[in-house]
């Protein structure tokens, strides 16, 4: 009896964890959201597994055929079968592609470079390997931020609800008994006041902001401002600064690995950063290497590239190993950014906690230090 009871117990202490790991689990998904049909999941799978039936000897046509009939999602299904009705009737993949909004220049470029150095099915598993690194970064992160958000939402709920319900009953009984108020316990009740006040307008105020983002969130004006504000907050700016700088050398990796000229392995790689800075970064670059810059001098210039980086290009390009280094520098960028995401999220939990403990905390004795002090006047 006893050692059932145990049991029990200890299944009550894995559930809050077995739940936080599930809604990781859940959130770190690649959900198709506001039209993205053919996701990043998806495509990873498909440039996998065209390029593995190509490498087993299958043409394009039976590879893109098998593919399609495996497919249980409607949306990405219709969108091969587009595909394989242009190729059956005589289009290459890259031009198949190329009139298909779901996928980007810089894949049916890259997939015409396969196609014309013979390389198609590397090319291939090398833009599986360049997805597989996307989405295994944007995991990294929404797993490390999950907890505090939860803990950060929780901590606001716990706090509305004590100004808007748990302070307005203290507040009733205080006006019963008059007198006056320690100055703790009128300025809790004044915020208690405002609050109830503007619920409302805070709840409209913060409907009209998602509203206005879900609108404007693919605007290039938009992403402008939100990408330099981004660059401005000391904590998110090294983090950000990882995330593309990652992306760039992954990018650059696989362009040059498929024998893409430099100046439009750039141009390609502007397309799919989609952040502001590094985009009018590659520009630049692009005007000096046609000018006769080499690449390192070029990085040189830009604030975006830090200086260790803009070295190991440097000896790529005198030893002819650009591929390599940037493969380089793609894995130690992604490396640190697992390592500084972790931290921050290890950080921000205990920093939520103490912040809504102490909130807790001062509500609590603004609310009991009138009684404290009604005690004292009867004695």
């Amino acid at each position: 009896m006893a050692a059932s009871e145990k049991e029990q117990e200890q299944e009550r202490v894995k559930q809050p964890a077995s739940f936080m790991k599930q809604l990781e689990v859940l959130l770190s998904k690649d959900i198709a959201l506001f039209g993205k049909s053919f996701s990043d999941k998806i495509k990873e799978s498909f440039y996998l597994e065209l390029g593995s039936l190509m490498d087993a000897g299958l043409d394009i046509r039976s590879a893109l055929q098998l593919i399609r009939d495996e497919l249980r999602k409607k949306v990405p299904k219709a969108i091969l079968t587009v595909i394989l009705d242009k190729v059956i009737n005589g289009s290459s993949l890259s031009s198949a592609m190329r009139g298909n909004k779901n996928f980007t220049p810089y894949e049916y470029f890259t997939v015409e470079i396969g196609e014309e150095t013979g390389k198609l099915n590397t090319v291939l598993q090398q833009l599986s390997v360049y997805y597989k690194a996307k989405i295994k970064q944007r995991r990294q992160i929404i797993g490390a931020l999950t907890y505090p958000i939860i803990v950060l939402c929780v901590a606001f709920c716990a706090v509305f609800f004590m100004m808007n319900y748990v302070v307005p009953m203290f507040a009733d009984v205080f006006k019963r008994f008059g007198g006056d108020l320690p100055f703790l316990t009128r300025q809790v009740l004044n915020v208690s006041s405002f609050m109830q006040a503007a619920a409302g307008k805070i709840f409209l105020l913060l409907l009209a902001i998602i509203i206005f983002i879900s609108i404007n969130r693919n605007k290039s004006w938009y992403k402008k401002y939100k990408d330099l504000l981004l660059q401005k907050i000391p904590v998110v700016k090294n983090i950000v600064s990882k995330i593309y700088l990652a992306r760039f050398a992954s990018t650059m990796q696989l362009l040059l690995g498929a024998k893409v000229p430099l100046v439009q392995a750039l141009a390609l790689g502007k397309q799919v950063m989609g952040f502001y800075p590094l985009e009018q970064a590659l520009s630049q670059m692009e005007e000096d290497l046609l000018k006769g810059l080499p690449l390192h001098e070029s990085m040189a210039g830009q604030k975006v590239f830090p200086s260790k980086m803009v070295a190991l290009v440097k000896v790529g390009e005198e030893v002819n190993e650009l591929e390599l280094f940037f493969k380089n520098l793609s894995d130690r960028y992604s490396e640190d950014l697992d390592y500084q995401t972790t931290q921050l999220s290890k950080f921000i939990e205990p920093v939520i906690i103490v912040i809504l403990g102490l909130v807790v905390g001062i509500v609590l004795i603004a609310m009991y230090l009138p009684m404290f002090n009604m005690g004292n006047t009867i004695q």
